[in-house]
């Protein structure tokens, strides 16, 4: 496996001084966003598509500087019934196209989350019993296989038309593939194409266990990211898990994102990765940094070497 890092935690920097920086943290990769919710501040799939030669000039600093493109992210929500999933659909789709012309075999993004009926006009995530009321049912099987079929397989077709290998779907709360569980819905459907970018960080504030669903995955396991979880003591024990708190407001939440060690020791990381490798994975495992208990700086350099003292060489 080889370290790569969502460039997206060095927004505050330009194209050329987020390359050295890179380099001198020594990661090989970069995983960067072409649109959706990020503003993609260093690789946007539209303006790039445009401008061939500010493309070609960017590569050319990628490669002079021995880094390569290790997929890439455009997280988004291509399943909102309103202008955002337009727009998503649509850059998502340029994303798409983008890895086509530069040979990028990856994409990492997430499912999307649709309405739960025709005519509502937000996405609706579905996670409390489908027993009860009456209407479940049809309110989930309408989410799948008249919003998300269609649209999945509408990409896979894409991806596979302009070269794209892997499609790795985050397994991010609020989308319909959150879980290994739902992800195999999806997958069954649409084919092998689709596969799971595994975050530990999400199953851990979910009560799972990363290591169990990197089992259940086996080879489905399209893509890592290395990012952590710490459950607060005294604070999860009062409310529960499910945090409406904001993420700014970490002295006060049930959980937080934390670098990469500083929720978990470097024991549970090296059995994770072994575990990942057994089921046949030996690619890229990209650092997501979003800790926002610790500057920035501390917390990309603490998760590099937690990382580099982990993963499988």
């Amino acid at each position: 496996m080889r370290l790569s890092i969502c460039t997206d935690a060095m927004s505050d920097l330009s194209f050329t001084d987020m390359l050295d920086k890179c380099v001198k943290l020594g990661v090989e990769g970069l995983e960067m966003t072409g649109g959706g919710w990020s503003r993609a501040p260093h690789f946007r799939a539209d303006e790039l598509l445009k401008d061939k030669g500010l493309l070609n000039r960017k590569l050319k600093e990628i490669a002079a500087r021995g880094l390569e493109i290790a997929a890439l992210n455009c997280s988004a929500n291509a399943l909102d019934p309103g202008l955002m999933g337009q727009r998503h659909r649509l850059e998502m789709e340029q994303t798409i196209r983008l890895a086509g012309d530069i040979g990028v075999k990856k994409i990492v993004t997430m499912s999307g989350l649709p309405e739960a009926a025709p005519g509502d006009s937000v996405p609706n995530w579905l996670v409390y019993t489908k027993s009860w009321p009456d209407e479940m049912p049809e309110r989930d099987r309408y989410q799948w296989q008249d919003r998300a079929f269609p649209l999945w397989h509408e990409l896979v077709k894409l991806a596979t038309e302009v070269g794209v290998e892997k499609i790795a779907l985050e397994n991010f709360s609020a989308m319909l593939v959150w879980n290994p569980e739902t992800l195999f819905r999806l997958r069954n459907e649409v084919g092998p194409m689709v596969g799971m970018n595994l975050d530990p960080s999400h199953l851990f504030w979910m009560g799972a266990d990363p290591i169990a669903g990197a089992r259940a995955l086996g080879d489905a396991i399209h893509h890592v990211h290395g990012k952590d979880t710490r459950i607060e003591r005294g604070m999860a024990d009062v409310n529960g898990l499910l945090e409406l708190r904001d993420v700014t407001d970490v002295a006060n939440r049930a959980w937080n994102y934390v670098a990469v060690g500083a929720g978990h020791d470097l024991q549970w990381w090296k059995e994770f990765f072994s575990v990942v490798g057994m089921q046949g994975y030996n690619d890229w495992v990209s650092l997501e940094m979003e800790d926002f208990t610790m500057s920035t700086n501390a917390g990309i350099q603490s998760s590099i070497d937690a990382l580099q003292a982990s993963i499988l060489r």
